[in-house]
């Protein structure tokens, strides 16, 4: 009983080394990529208004902890310009024009979010 189970195990091994091998090259070319990376390689450098963080603006001298916590709980937002429809006062709305460059929007995804909670998510230093 064993050898059978052994000449079965190596003629599936077998098997599975002559079909890999006909394989085109091309089948192995391209590494695998999924959405999360595609989207932190597009906003690299960037604050994702949407999916960062409120430790991520601390960055920008005056924006941590009060402005950067009612850009997160304000959202999610479909373009930059919508974080100044939120209650912020003239020195808010200054800061962040001034910042506004520095920040991007992607479509919410909790698999963006380290800690699955942008306010609190537990990375400290």
């Amino acid at each position: 009983m064993k050898r059978v189970v052994a000449w079965l195990t190596s003629g599936v091994l077998l098997a599975g080394l002559l079909m890999a091998m006909a394989l085109p090259p091309a089948a192995f070319a391209q590494a695998p990529r999924n959405l999360v990376d595609d989207t932190i390689a597009a906003a690299v450098g960037k604050v994702d208004l949407n999916n960062s963080p409120v430790r991520s603006f601390q960055q920008f001298p005056g924006m941590y902890p009060t402005l950067a916590g009612k850009i997160v709980l304000g959202g999610p937002y479909n373009t930059i310009d919508d974080v100044l429809s939120l209650d912020l006062t003239e020195r808010q709305k200054e800061l962040f024009e001034k910042y506004r460059d520095n920040f991007t929007i992607t479509p919410p995804s909790i698999a963006l979010n380290e800690g699955f909670d942008r306010i609190n998510n537990g990375v400290y230093r």
